[in-house]
């Protein structure tokens, strides 16, 4: 078979055809025949050698156009039998330059009839040698090939590879091709082949490449691929840097399945990246059935790439496929080791399998791997176990886990295996506990770091010990360890959370001086805490520096500022605040416009505030139940209960927002204080259908109106309703309740109703 390359134009794609594997015997003669020197002859004999150093230095002292009439050097070069073409090769190979090299070569043609021509072609490679390593090789290497096929030369397949890689790397890649073209089909062999491929791949020719590869990639092809053609191609498609087109994985998949039919197979760390590169694209079933295809062509297969893959199941939580592939290592012989296994169980730890993890951590140094050998749990292991539990809250198991892991051989709890057990008992309020395993880590001279006081520092703050955290912080810091960009997060958080704004801004300089460099998350901390504290010129001071730090504010930035803004009645700032969020490529969410809704209820300016609500809708923005509670609070305290009802029913109606306890107490409170009972019991009626529970706050309104208009009957019945629901009557409830039901003589029933009995005759 015979390749022809055109010069410019592109090849079809490598062609999609299975090829099957060969047989020993063909695959020992592939190697034979992709030897890098397979023409030349045998090594010259000791003698040789010394012959060929006189003619070298007869060479460089005679001038060339005496070498004719030099007897010493014509009886070594003219003796009887002829001089091996090996003989010749190295002669011209020792020369100085290739112009003595060339002088020589002609020599040789001229003074040496006897010599047959295809004698010449091994001088001829030497001189080729010569004239690459020379500052004007393209131009030498170009004049030297034209005159091999003037001179009628043959080149050898050494000779052949020479001239394209020379061509490649002067990046006369045409010429290269021009050189493979005409070359003579029988020395078109797989290491020429391997050459051309390479030279192609890294001037960004796939297209030509793949189509010289497509031959060699045939079943029962004459010149099959090698494993440095795989090398060549695999590793040229997966430069990050290369030129021309970027083959999709699914190509090579394809290539790497049909080299394997050949027996030729990726090297263990080229596989791993394809592997990791399948799964993190979220190609798992792919990288699963390469390997297996692999696996049934006999490939070599190491551990790295399978734990790769097994990664990406238990990314995806595919604890199942994860066990397949193992129980597939074991059968393949394919030793798992201790990362393997380390992979396993944190997955199962991290989808809250801890049981199954323990179960395969007492396995481990019991001969588990392939053959009975036996892999022993490290560290690593121990720790990600420790993890699991303390994340279930088993912290105690934990514990007992970690003194296990001591009484191993070689094994010691370290920084991660104490910071573990800490966050483990400070998530749930064991705060104490966690101090004292701080405590022992010092004592045994494990170093805390960072995390270690991140954890505790956040722990204290989550559960309301906030000056303890900046205390424990405080010492820390006078001990050597540093707090970081979370450390300060935690702190100014807390400190905002309880509005303690002043030392939120303390802690914020603190940072800056410390030469720790806030993240986003601290300036939104800090903002929405200056705007809840009211501090609107430090909020925008703090938010002047977000920006300058090329931080993008988020929503919850943006909200905060308009909210503050508009607390202060600064509705201006707030609009330019807004303007600012859309020109961003912001759009306001339904925070933005509840906060300008209920201010202009507030300013009892609702004819704004339906338009901002009609925009909103308009916006696509489903109005939330706080919409609707701000404009119905708004409408019930000017005394208009009617536009608040309408608002009331297009909750359910017309924007399927189910009203919750606030919003029918709003409407109840009103209805009760302008006396219209009936229509607040019908909505504790409705209340009922639609599932929404009363409070006391329900239950007050309605017995303030039950007792303006004396409907003892109808306040029996409500008694009765917040017993059925176990809901606890206040001060304000039994002091109307005392008040109206002494009154009218019946105290034993609000005895009965404190003491939690029903007090109607009928059913509530």
């Amino acid at each position: 078979m015979n390749t022809t390359l055109p010069v410019s134009k592109h090849s079809k794609l490598l062609r999609r055809r299975l090829v099957k594997p060969q047989p020993a015997s063909y695959l020992l003669n592939r190697h034979f025949c992709t030897e890098p020197n397979p023409q030349l002859p045998p090594t010259p004999p000791q003698d040789d050698e010394s012959k060929i150093t006189q003619a070298v230095q007869l060479l460089l002292e005679t001038p060339h156009q005496e070498w004719s009439s030099s007897q010493p050097l014509q009886s070594l070069l003219c003796s009887s039998p002829s001089p091996s073409p090996r003989f010749l090769f190295k002669i011209t190979r020792s020369l100085a330059s290739s112009r003595q090299a060339l002088n020589f070569f002609k020599h040789l043609q001229q003074n040496s009839p006897s010599l047959e021509t295809q004698s010449l072609s091994y001088p001829f490679q030497a001189l080729l040698e010569q004239a690459g390593r020379e500052l004007d090789a393209g131009s030498r290497l170009s004049e030297l090939y034209q005159s091999s096929k003037e001179w009628e030369i043959p080149l050898t397949v050494n000779a052949a590879a020479l001239l394209i890689r020379y061509f490649g790397r002067l990046k006369m890649v045409d010429k290269s091709v021009i050189v493979f073209n005409e070359l003579d089909p029988s020395l078109k062999n797989t290491h020429v082949r391997n050459v051309l491929i390479d030279v192609l791949l890294r001037d960004g020719r796939v297209e030509y490449a793949l189509n010289v590869l497509d031959e060699m990639l045939q079943p029962l092809s004459e010149v099959p691929p090698n494993d440095i053609t795989g090398d060549i191609v695999f590793y040229g498609l997966a430069k990050r840097d290369r030129q021309g087109r970027n083959l999709s994985d699914e190509d090579i998949i394809e290539l790497v399945l049909k080299f394997g039919k050949h027996s030729v197979f990726p090297k263990t760390n080229w596989l791993t990246q394809l592997i990791s590169r399948l799964c993190k694209s979220g190609k798992i079933s792919q990288a699963w059935n390469v390997l297996h295809e692999l696996l049934i062509l006999r490939a070599p297969l190491e551990t790295p790439p399978f734990n790769v893959l097994l990664t990406g199941l238990g990314r995806s939580g595919d604890v199942k496929r994860m066990n397949t592939v193992m129980a597939e290592m074991k059968e393949s012989d394919i030793q798992p080791n201790v990362v393997t296994f380390g992979i396993l169980i944190n997955q199962l730890c991290k989808l809250r399998r801890v049981d199954e993890a323990m179960e395969v951590l007492n396995k481990l140094g019991e001969g588990c791997g392939n053959n009975g050998v036996s892999v022993e749990a490290d560290v690593i292991i121990y720790n990600s176990v420790i993890d699991g539990l303390c994340k279930v809250g088993r912290q105690e198991e934990g514990l007992h886990l970690m003194e296990r892991m001591r009484s191993m051989k070689g094994l010691a709890p370290n920084t991660v295996t104490y910071n573990c057990l800490i966050d483990g008992f400070c998530k749930v309020g064991e705060i104490e506990r966690g101090k004292e395993l701080f405590d022992q880590m010092n004592e045994e001279g494990v170093s805390p770091n960072v995390i270690t006081l991140n954890t505790l520092v956040d722990g204290m703050c989550r559960h309301g010990r906030i000056i303890s955290a900046l205390e424990f912080f405080s010492d820390m810091q006078g001990k050597g360890l540093k707090g970081n960009v979370v450390t300060y997060t935690t702190l100014i958080s807390a400190f905002c959370n309880v509005d303690n704004i002043i030392k939120a801004v303390d802690l914020f300089d603190q940072m800056l001086r410390s030469g720790c460099s806030p993240d986003a998350i601290v300036y939104y901390s800090l903002i929405s805490g200056l705007c809840k504290a009211g501090r609107m010129d430090d909020a925008s001071n703090v938010f002047s520096k977000l920006k300058e730090a090329r931080f993008h504010p988020d929503i919850v930035c943006y909200n905060a500022l308009v909210s503050g803004f508009c607390k202060k009645n600064k509705l201006d700032k707030a609009y330019e605040i807004i303007k600012e969020m859309e020109e961003s490529g912001m759009k306001p969410d339904s925070v933005s416009y509840n906060t300008l809704i209920a201010y202009f209820c507030k300013t009892r300016d609702f004819a704004l505030a339906r338009r901002v609500m009609k925009q909103m809708i308009k916006e696509g923005i489903v109005p939330t139940i706080a919409t609707y509670g701000a404009l119905i609070h708004a409408y019930c305290l000017n005394g208009n209960i009617k536009e608040a009802m309408k608002l009331f029913n297009d909750m359910s109606s017309i924007s399927k927002m189910p009203p919750n306890t606030i919003v029918y107490n709003i409407l109840i409170d009103s209805l009760c204080k302008s006396n219209d009972i009936k229509d607040a019991l019908c909505l504790m009626d409705d209340m009922k259908a639609k599932g929404v529970k009363p409070n006391t706050t329900t239950y007050n309104a309605m017995f303030k109106g039950l007792k303006e208009n004396n409907l003892l009957e109808d306040a029996f019945r409500l008694m009765d309703g917040m017993i059925e629901h176990a809901c606890n009557p206040d001060f304000i409830t039994m002091e109307i309740l005392t008040e109206w039901l002494s009154a009218v003589g019946e105290s034993e029933k609000l005895k009965s109703f404190v003491q939690g009995y029903k007090v109607s005759t009928f059913t509530a």
